[in-house]
């Protein structure tokens, strides 16, 4: 198996173009409080199409990581592009309307309105930004195998069809980038099994791009390449990932957490 595993020093910047990159992190930091620090300057370039997993030790930044990058949390300083676009500057509105138009999300919980039809949920982020519909909710069905399901409603779904309809959500504008967090860690194995397919055919098949925070090896292993992070500062990447060097990557790391 071809694998390569680079260790990162603290100061290590991987600065590169943005033409090509759904995302870019500049010394994007995070800082709470005086003395409170979140995450150290963080140097990061995604390319397109990339399927990418965030791990490490609890409490080691993953998901502020993935809040900054996505417009949820603004930076105490650095960087942030979508794209072609940096996100601190924009406004709330601005933000907002990035958020839903060019950010697909898929969290640990659903999220799914309760009240709506699976496809009302699916067309959302659509009807929210104005935009037709024109069956781009049957066809974001269609692609995580719920193509005749649209008009039941969520309490009839188990949890692995409820992740699926997020997926679907996720992917209905054809977003730049989609952030999936612990989009596992609610699920059994099979149910779990079937999202990680779905997102791994988004990225191959269709040439989305996803980030995925994950404390699980295997989920991590279905990811083009790993990142470890480790009290706020990006430690290791592992490309082409298998489950058993994530694990032992992730014992080293919570072995030297006080």
């Amino acid at each position: 198996m071809n694998r390569q595993w680079r260790g990162l020093g603290t100061a290590t910047a991987e600065r590169t173009g943005t033409r090509h990159h759904a995302l870019t992190l500049d010394g994007v930091t995070r800082e709470y409080r005086p003395g409170a620090v979140a995450l150290h300057p963080i140097h990061l370039a995604v390319p397109r199409g990339r399927f990418l997993a965030v791990m490490g030790p609890p409490g080691c930044g993953k998901s502020t990581l993935l809040r900054c990058a996505a417009g949820l949390d603004r930076p105490t300083a650095g960087t942030v592009r979508i794209g072609g676009t940096e996100l601190p500057p924009l406004n709330a509105a601005a933000l907002t309307r990035l958020r839903r138009e060019r950010i697909g999300f898929v969290f640990q919980e659903h999220h799914l309105v309760p009240s709506l039809s699976v496809a009302e949920n699916v067309s959302l982020p659509l009807v929210l930004g104005g935009h037709s519909v024109d069956g781009r909710d049957l066809r974001a069905l269609t692609a995580v195998g719920l193509g005749d399901w649209g008009g039941t409603m969520p309490h009839e779904l188990s949890g692995g069809q409820c992740q699926r309809v997020a997926i679907a959500r996720a992917l209905v504008t054809s977003p730049d980038i989609v952030f999936a967090d612990e989009p596992t860690g609610a699920l059994g194995p099979a149910a779990a099994e079937e999202v990680l397919t779905l997102l791994r055919q988004a990225v191959d098949r269709d040439g989305h791009t996803v980030v995925m925070v994950t404390h699980d090896p295997f989920a991590a292993a279905r990811a083009d390449e790993a990142l470890f992070l480790m009290r706020g500062k990006l430690v290791w990447r592992q490309e082409r990932p298998e489950a058993a060097d994530i694990r032992r990557v992730l014992k080293d790391l919570d072995g030297r957490t006080p």
